[in-house]
């Protein structure tokens, strides 16, 4: 029979079923192909229908060109999330995030147990995102090691994995809500609660936390405590305290950031527009970007002040609004007229490569939702931010920017009462030469150190990969061999 060790390790990867995990997942599956381990990749069919519609037709294998080019052993695959491909997710949110608690697994598991079936080189371990609830089941039923991927900052993980503190002490779950700071959850120095992620910024006269996201929430960070390993999409510099106090809990590895600039796999659910031309001959620093990601939305009065501030700034500005920013069913909401008064100052598109933009030398900073991979994007790219968080780890990511780090400024005070005025005031503190642009400036300089220092062949994030490959292949041996020797054990009985 064929050893453990001559059999190559088959990792199945299955992110949330939302562009913003996607893609980190997607550059992960690479990186690990290229060390050597066979990757099968699943996307629920919507997503995948979502990136063949924006490809205008069926996207078919996405890793194609990845595979040929690097010469890498990923599958790919997808399953369904129990709901018909026009099922309308976005406006029907609990429903669909109730059967992603509650029927998606079941797809997954029939997944697991027909690759097994149709190949002799059967999944071994399982990268799911945190997010599932299910992952430590459905390895424990197939006997894989379990790697739960978490997408976002350490510090959000180190705080939604001592919820149970922040119960106990009333910050969260509680029928009157404690205001003070928070400075008892490890690794953690102090922090405010209006910077926890929003779900964690509710009492329960506000909100019941018997709901879906809840129930998810709550599920997800008591069965990642179970996972062989979690990786981690930060830098261990930056993030050093929340990193040691998960780390003292269990085997948990910073490997950011976890994109490459020149991927070649299509991720996009909406069809990208080309602003090479248009940023063509700007000078130097003299664009804003503006995106507020793939997931949130925007209410209209928002829009609208931010469309006039944006025009009142004087900056030119590209800026990205999906069709379904205020909502599915909400298709005018931009001021009459705007386009036309932006003229050839600013640029409106549903979707657009952002990487591709914001390296692009004419773009000087980025106005943004405070997206983990929009925030790692921009530091790698150079840009300073101007922060207006929407919902859950955002307002986390934006404490982050602005109170740690130094490298963005806030929109409003709490997100409330946006007006064009503020909008306007904030864009040129962001982009004109001044005292605060360029202290930003000189900030992202040395935040941008580290994340690229981590990613060379001696940084921190490489080491940790390595060391994340050398342990889960150990440990892959180590089930393999279980199996191989109750095999001929069971044989000789």
């Amino acid at each position: 029979m064929e050893s453990a060790k001559s059999r190559k390790a088959h990792i199945m990867m299955i992110p949330y079923p939302l562009q913003g995990h996607v893609i980190p997942f997607v550059h992960l599956a690479i990186k690990l192909a290229s060390h050597g381990f066979t990757i099968t990749f699943v996307n629920t069919d919507s997503i995948h229908h979502h990136i063949s519609t924006a490809r205008q037709g069926d996207a078919g294998d996405i890793f194609s060109a990845a595979r040929s080019s690097g010469k890498l052993d990923i599958r790919y695959t997808t399953v369904s999330d129990g709901f018909p491909l026009g099922f309308d997710r976005s406006l029907n949110h609990d429903q669909f995030f109730e059967g992603i608690l509650h029927v998606f697994s079941a797809h997954v598991d029939d997944l697991i147990a027909k690759l097994s079936r149709q190949d002799d080189h059967p999944v071994t371990c399982l990268i799911a995102d945190t997010f599932y609830v299910w992952s430590s089941m459905i390895c424990d039923k197939h006997n894989l090691v379990n790697v739960s991927f978490w997408t976002e900052p350490a510090l959000v993980l180190n705080l939604y994995y001592h919820m149970d503190l922040l119960i106990s002490n009333g910050h969260f779950k509680s029928l009157d809500n404690r205001e003070d700071v928070i400075d008892y959850v490890p690794g953690v120095k102090a922090i405010e609660p209006k910077d926890l992620m929003s779900y964690l910024q509710v009492s329960d006269k506000d909100v019941d936390t018997n709901t879906v996201v809840y129930r998810i929430l709550f599920k997800a960070f008591k069965d990642v405590k179970r996972a062989d390993f979690v990786l981690c999409n930060t830098v261990q510099e930056l993030e050093p305290d929340s990193l040691s106090a998960l780390q003292a809990k269990q085997p948990v590895y910073a490997i950011g950031p976890v994109f490459y600039t020149d991927s070649v796999v299509p991720t996009s659910l909406w069809a990208e527009s080309d602003c090479t031309e248009w940023l063509k001959g700007r000078p130097t620093g003299s664009v804003l970007y503006v995106s507020f990601g793939s997931y949130a939305h925007v209410g209209k009065k928002e829009i609208v002040e931010i469309a006039h501030g944006l025009l009142l700034s004087g900056i030119s500005f590209i800026w990205v609004l999906r069709p379904d920013i205020v909502g599915s069913d909400v298709p005018d909401f931009l001021p009459n007229g705007f386009v036309d008064q932006a003229q050839d100052r600013g640029l409106v598109v549903q979707w657009c490569c952002q990487m591709e933009v914001i390296s692009n030398p004419a773009v000087g900073g980025f106005f943004t939702h405070c997206g983990w991979n929009s925030i790692l994007e921009s530091v790698w790219c150079g840009l300073p931010l101007l922060c207006y968080p929407l919902l859950t780890d955002q307002f986390t990511n934006r404490k982050i920017v602005v109170d740690d780090w130094r490298i963005g400024i806030n929109l409003c005070e709490n997100n409330k009462n946006v007006t064009r005025e503020q909008v306007s005031a904030n864009v040129r503190r962001l982009m004109i030469k001044g005292e605060t642009s360029s202290e930003l400036r000189g900030n992202v300089e040395k935040v941008k150190r580290h994340l690229k220092d981590a990613v060379t062949a001696v940084g921190s994030s490489e080491r940790s990969f390595n060391s994340f490959v050398c342990e889960v292949r150990s440990r892959i041996e180590t089930k393999l061999c279980n199996v191989v020797n109750g095999l001929e054990t069971s044989r000789s009985d």
